[in-house]
């Protein structure tokens, strides 16, 4: 069984994904609500989800993270073939999230577990 990978461009209300085999070969991409994104995953049976690290991405991290999923978040400054990129669109930095995640080149930004942000909230 291969190993499948999905990066995830979050926005606030729709999320851009592509999916990867171990190969690197893009076995789908699509846009879709924030809402879909977690039977999405679950019907491709992924095993691992990338995001880059912004305000909408917390709600759908923990969501997947609860539900089993490894899920790691990339730190947007030091993602640098996104952010110094000349084509930028949301399949582009999905696929490119996804692409780092599979090689475990992504660079990782913190995320605080779900006691330390709601501290933090007060």
């Amino acid at each position: 069984m291969s190993a499948l990978v999905c990066g995830l461009n979050v926005h606030k209300d729709s999320t851009y994904a592509t999916i990867l085999n171990d190969e690197g070969k893009v076995i789908n991409q699509t846009r879709m609500s924030n809402e879909r994104v977690l039977s999405y995953l679950t019907n491709y049976k992924v095993n691992r989800v990338a995001m880059e690290s912004s305000t909408a991405v917390a709600p759908l991290y923990r969501q997947l993270e609860s539900k089993g999923f490894e899920v790691v978040v990339s730190h947007p400054k030091k993602t640098r073939y996104i952010a110094e990129a000349k084509i930028k669109s949301d399949r582009v930095d999905s696929k490119t999230i996804a692409e780092l995640a599979r090689l475990d080149a992504l660079p990782l930004a913190y995320v605080p577990d779900t006691e330390t942000s709601r501290l933090r909230k007060r």
